[in-house]
Order: C-alpha cells, then sequence, then structure tokens
C-alpha cells in the first residue's frame, strides 16, 4: 500500500528540532529507522534527537558505542522540551511508550506516526501507517526518497538492519520480491550486510547464552504439538549474568517446534506484570490475541504487557490460544 508522504514532507519541512522516538525495549526496526531518518535531516540542516524511552540493549550498542547518536528519556524529561516536533517511528500505541508517553500528552508540539503495525492508538498527531510494509525501515526509506534527501552510507547500513531483521534475515512470511529489491537497493548504497549479521548474530554474551539455555529447559508444547511456550523470570537475569534486552529473539525457540502453530514467550516483570511475545505460522491471528491482553501487532507477529503474575497470564493467554485454536478451520 503507497502512502501519500506529502503531508508529512510539509509537516518536517518548517520544524529544525525534531525528536524521533520508538518503542520501548527497542529493536533493530525501531532504531534503524530512526537513525536513517535523523541522518537524512542531519544532513538537510536539521537538528533531529534520537530518543528512546528505556535503556539501549547491549545487541544494540554498537549502533552507537559512544553515545553520541541515541539519547535516553528519562522523566521529567525537560532536557526534551525545547523541540518543535516529535515523530513516533514503528509503533503506534500508548503502552509501548513507557515514560514518553505521558510526557508526549503535555508536549503541545505537532506529531506524526510512522508504522506499520496494525494496532493503533491516537497519539494526537498525524498517522501514516502501512501494515503492508514489512519494517518501518522500508518507510524510512520512502519517507527520504520523498523529501528528495541523499541517502549516505550509513542511513543505508541502518535501514538495512530494520529490513533484516524485521524480515528474521529475510525467511519470514513478511518477505516479498520487494524485500529482496529494497535490500539490493540499500546494498548499492553503502549497506554492509556481513559485519552487521556478524555483530547481530554472532557476538553474544555468554549471558545470553546462558539466558538461552534456562529458557529451553523449560520449553512445553501442548495442544497436541500446537503450542509452544517457555518463560523468563526476573531473577534468571542475575544467575544467568544477563540483561532483559537478552531476551529477544527468545520467541524464536518454541516457533521452530515442528508442527507448532502458535508460540508464546512468558517474561516477568519487575512491576508484576508479564510481557508476552505471540508468534503464529497461518491459523491464529495472534494481534487479536495480544490486543485482548492490553498489547497488539501483526497477524502472525504480536506482543502484549499484561497484569498479573507470570503464572495466572500464562493459564489465561494458554486458555485463550486454546479457544483460538479450536474456532479455526
Amino acid at each position: 500500500m503507497a502512502l501519500d508522504w506529502s503531508p508529512l514532507v510539509e509537516f518536517l519541512r518548517p520544524h529544525h528540532t525534531i525528536l524521533l522516538m520508538t518503542h520501548i525495549r527497542p529493536d533493530a526496526d525501531g532504531l534503524g529507522s530512526q537513525l536513517a531518518l535523523a541522518d537524512a535531516l542531519r544532513n538537510a540542516g536539521k537538528n533531529p534527537r534520537v530518543v528512546i524511552a528505556s535503556k539501549l540493549p547491549p545487541r544494540y550498542q554498537f549502533l552507537d558505542p559512544d553515545r553520541t547518536l541515541i539519547e535516553e528519556f528519562r522523566l521529567p524529561g525537560d532536557a526534551f522540551r525545547s523541540v518543535d516536533a516529535v515523530v513516533v517511528m514503528d509503533t503506534g500505541t500508548w503502552n509501548q511508550l513507557g515514560d514518553f508517553g505521558p510526557f508526549l500528552q503535555t508536549l503541545n508540539v505537532p506529531k506524526a506516526v510512522v508504522d506499520h503495525h496494525k494496532t493503533q492508538d491516537d497519539l494526537g498527531g498525524m498517522r501514516f501507517v502501512d501494515t503492508t510494509a514489512e519494517a518501518t525501515g522500508r518507510l524510512a526509506y520512502e519517507i527520504i526518497n520523498a523529501l528528495k534527501l541523499p541517502i549516505s552510507k550509513a542511513a543505508a547500513h541502518s535501514m538495512f538492519m530494520a529490513l533484516a531483521l524485521d524480515t528474521g534475515w529475510f525467511r519470514h512470511p513478511n518477505t516479498t520480491a520487494e524485500s529482496f529489491r529494497l535490500a539490493e537497493e540499500l546494498v548499492r548504497l553503502g549497506a554492509d550486510p556481513p559485519p552487521l549479521y556478524e555483530q547481530l548474530f554472532e557476538c553474544a554474551p555468554v549471558g545470553r547464552l546462558k539466558l538461552l539455555g534456562k529458557a529451553l529447559e523449560r520449553l512445553q508444547v501442548t495442544e497436541n504439538g500446537l503450542v509452544a511456550y517457555t518463560e523468563v523470570y526476573h531473577d534468571d537475569y542475575a544467575a544467568a549474568g544477563a540483561v532483559p534486552g537478552d531476551t529477544e529473539d527468545l520467541i524464536d525457540y518454541p516457533r521452530s517446534v515442528d508442527g507448532v502453530e502458535v508460540a508464546l514467550l512468558f517474561i516477568e516483570q519487575t512491576d508484576g506484570s508479564t510481557k508476552v511475545s505471540f508468534r503464529a505460522r497461518s491459523k491464529v491471528d495472534v494481534a487479536k490475541l495480544a490486543e485482548t491482553f492490553n498489547g497488539g501487532g501483526h497477524r502472525l507477529a504480536a506482543g502484549a504487557r499484561a497484569e498479573g503474575d507470570l503464572p495466572s497470564v500464562k493459564a489465561r493467554v494458554l486458555a485463550a490460544v486454546d479457544r483460538a485454536l479450536a474456532e479455526t478451520p
């Protein structure tokens, strides 16, 4: 679905200090999209600020080792009140903005959302949502072209990372011929996939691997092999020498079990809630499931942060998955 970017071009043109935000626990798509658009805007003489509402996960610290590009938002947020516009990328829901959400509600500046997820709230600004896009990185590419700005090697590299990770390095069902055409163009512009892959997938700290071991020990398969799930408790991080960001990609392991239609990952949170990652192959729309637990996402990949401790949330989610499978032909 081709979006008309001309309203966003007009939105960006008069503003100078533009805050670019993504979801909490930022991933490659959110960060890559922010960094690419920031690079283009900076080269156009503007002062973009790349901001995240939680800590930068260790996996992505190589993107900004000197911490000169990515800022962390902290309340009361006074350092960010001087911005004259906000663009939220790779999410459109309040519950994915952490402490930045309440701050955004008090910020009297123009706002826009650029996203590819189906689940959306009204964040009080313009919305540019393309649910057919495999990654927000593609939307960043379209925005930069609409602005008629050059794409640097750094921006191409960031957008390739966004595209590659949100397609599972071009193996998920959202990968299309257009995905490969965009990947080719980004490589032509300077993206360098081999060192990127090595950094993301072959430089894991020992703690991340030990945490994976704990998750695999707890792997369960139910519903006659149609559902697989595992869980991570807060105490596991210290025991493994890991951090919460090391749970990224853990959901891929229950999903990889032969015959599984729905995969789940339950993660205990310090505030007593439970984060749930959902993945599906074809039969179940997990975005609809996630929405019933205060979350959302895509049809085959979604997430939620549900109120309640892990055992109680797990029981409710498994029951909901069981009902969804029973209703599926």
